[in-house]
């Protein structure tokens, strides 16, 4: 997906969970917002951009990414590239 998209989706979803008074469930709500909605790889997309300084980014989905655990690699996917079981 394009950067400037995928940044302006997530500056969205930041943007209307700014009005939230409790800058917390402001955090939550986005980084919940994210990790429900967005498929992994365009998590790991918005990732590289925050790593990097590709695109200006909301400072609550900076801080919601921090708060989102990187996902661990997909065991079914581990287990079709492991070598079979010779016993």
């Amino acid at each position: 997906m394009n950067p400037q998209n995928l940044s302006d989706m997530a500056n969205n979803i930041a943007d209307f969970f700014a009005a939230e008074p409790d800058h917390g469930e402001a955090v939550r709500g986005v980084a919940n917002h994210i990790d429900k909605f967005w498929e992994p790889r365009m998590q790991k997309q918005l990732r590289a951009c925050i790593a990097h300084g590709e695109e200006t980014l909301h400072p609550l989905v900076i801080e919601a990414m921090q708060s989102l655990t990187v996902p661990a690699a997909d065991p079914a996917r581990r287990a079709l590239a492991a070598p079979p079981f010779r016993g």
